[in-house]
């Protein structure tokens, strides 16, 4: 199988969670550009691979702002690419797509049927690379993600549990709800559900969209007071910066985010039997990871 943006945090993940599956191929920007769409086509191609994951995207969602034709290209063409090809060969995509092409409106968790509506040029990009993949034919399989975060990699938490030993305290936004999501997983969630369609038959493959993100809900506020908490219960003499909450007003951003990004995952443990992992407890283990101890 084929795994793009193997150098990213979900991706660095998916190698180690797929090897038990077969041979996985991770090509190099050199070798597969996805701001390339031939160049995609034509490595697929020579690979004939039975699994594209796609967890490879341009995710600078302020810079999408003055970058569309790059966001469209990668976030959209290349996955257009992809299904196309997998179409022919015979093979099943699985993509990770993103909570942004909902508008953040409402107090509930999304569910997978509900009306898109991306606020800014990086949701839209990323929506029109599904709406692409469906419209291939291929067999495939989205699971929109949020928040994703990790022990590698440049993340809101890592940045938090740097800043809340510079600094007293930390000013975060309190008014954007969702759940932190385990790149590992995610990954994890992957091999599982890969290994679940090669065990049935190809025409019995449940394709289409589901969500997948860390179980339960928070702000981004009380995700980093989280995270400081556990932290000084790991290191109960260490100086940590306190959280205080600011509205979105309060931080200002070339692009709008949204309000709620709160996803429904029960199609994910209806079809697959996967639970997506309590951010809390996920976040203890990242930290553990981390050497927070």
């Amino acid at each position: 199988m084929v795994v793009t943006g193997a150098s990213g945090q979900v991706g660095g993940e998916l190698l180690h969670a797929l090897a038990p599956l077969g041979t996985v191929i991770a090509p190099a920007r050199a070798e597969m550009d996805l701001a390339d769409s031939p160049s995609v086509r034509a490595f697929i191609r020579e690979a004939r691979p039975d699994w594209i994951v796609s967890a490879g995207a341009y995710t600078a969602v302020d810079k999408a702002e003055t970058e569309r034709d790059l966001a469209f290209a990668i976030n959209a063409e290349a996955v257009a690419v992809m299904g196309e090809e997998a179409k022919t060969l015979g093979a099943s995509v699985l993509h990770y797509s993103t909570d942004y092409v909902f508008n953040g409106q409402g107090t509930t968790p999304y569910v997978e049927s509900d009306p898109t509506g991306p606020l800014g040029v990086y949701g839209a990009s990323k929506l029109a690379g599904e709406q692409a993949l469906l419209k291939s034919g291929a067999n495939a399989l989205i699971f929109r993600i949020s928040w994703v975060y990790g022990a590698t990699g440049r993340n809101f938490l890592r940045t938090i549990l740097k800043l809340a030993r510079e600094r007293g305290e930390l000013r975060i936004v309190n008014d954007q709800h969702g759940a932190p999501t385990w790149s590992r997983d995610l990954a994890r969630m992957a091999a599982h559900v890969i290994a679940r369609c090669e065990s049935a038959v190809r025409s019995a493959q449940p394709g289409g969209i589901y969500h997948a993100a860390g179980a339960g809900e928070t702000t981004w506020a009380g995700f980093a007071q989280e995270a400081i908490l556990q932290l000084h219960r790991r290191e109960p003499a260490a100086n940590l910066a306190r959280v205080i909450g600011i509205p979105t007003a309060a931080y200002p951003t070339p692009a709008a985010r949204p309000a709620n990004s709160r996803l429904y995952c029960g199609k994910l443990e209806a079809v697959f039997g996967w639970k997506m992992m309590p951010w809390q407890e996920s976040l203890s283990n990242v930290l553990q990871e981390l050497g927070a101890s």
